[in-house]
């Protein structure tokens, strides 16, 4: 994805139990330790930690695994 995303987006993105969505809560451009694993990150392939709308669980992906979410998918809109 060229314009990637940003702290605030609102994002969907498939698990094992289905389509999840959250909101960017940070955006790493350098190599991360997440969850106990290092996670490779760079200015031109970041990662994201999302926290789902559903739980409090935090989740890191590729921004090829994540869409913006439809504003009519939001919690509220």
């Amino acid at each position: 994805m060229a314009s990637g995303f940003e702290v605030g987006d609102h994002v969907r993105w498939n698990s094992e139990a289905g389509h999840v969505q959250g909101v960017v809560v940070k955006k790493h451009t350098a190599d991360v330790r997440f969850k106990g694993r290092t996670r490779h990150c760079s200015p031109d392939d970041p990662q994201y930690e999302i926290k789902s709308d559903r739980t409090d669980h935090v989740a890191m992906h590729k921004g090829s695994a994540l869409t913006k979410a439809r504003a009519k998918d939001r919690p509220g809109a």
